[in-house]
């Protein structure tokens, strides 16, 4: 009983910051539970998202509006990869298709394994019926904005301080 007691005490004693890793890294293993892949398609850690804004990116290399939309993304993502980062979920024919349309537009950035059931729950979730769509999440997976596009698009210098003030409430 002690023990337990004791046990209590240090991990209240450890604050919140070791609740708020614990949470982070469930909803991603949760909801990305066969992990990442990288565009050559081996398996990345999900723990590259741990503590940051998250941006979920349907879309295609097939897909004209995804073409405009995508080198906008990559040069947002590259200019705040210390807080932000990008997971890409493709509706690519193919995986080739896929992995060489992250090589094309240098996605430095994860993706849901083609036609993995994570990939179709995520589109299911965020209710995507058109592409490109980014939906932006805070560290523990709350939903900050389903117009990640307009966001990053409208205002690419300060859309990421709104996100991390919305996240930090």
């Amino acid at each position: 009983m002690r023990i337990l007691a004791l046990a209590v005490v240090l991990a209240a004693l450890m604050g919140s910051a070791w609740s708020a890793d614990k949470d982070e890294l469930a909803f991603w293993k949760e909801n990305l539970p066969k992990g990442l892949v990288d565009a050559k398609g081996n398996a990345v850690t999900v723990d590259q998202l741990k503590g940051k804004i998250v941006g979920i990116y349907f879309s295609a290399h097939w897909c004209p509006p995804c073409k405009v939309f995508t080198p906008k993304l990559v040069e947002f993502r590259d200019k705040n990869a210390k807080e932000f980062e990008v997971v890409f979920v493709s509706s690519d024919h193919t995986e080739k298709e896929q992995q060489g349309y992250m090589a094309e537009a240098k996605m430095q950035w994860p993706a849901v394994k083609w036609r993995a059931e994570e990939g179709n729950a995520l589109m299911k979730k965020y209710k995507v019926t058109g592409i490109p769509k980014l939906v932006i999440l805070a560290p523990d997976g709350t939903t900050l904005s389903e117009n990640g596009r307009g966001d990053v698009t409208s205002n690419p210098d300060t859309c990421l301080d709104g996100w991390k003030k919305a996240a930090s409430k």
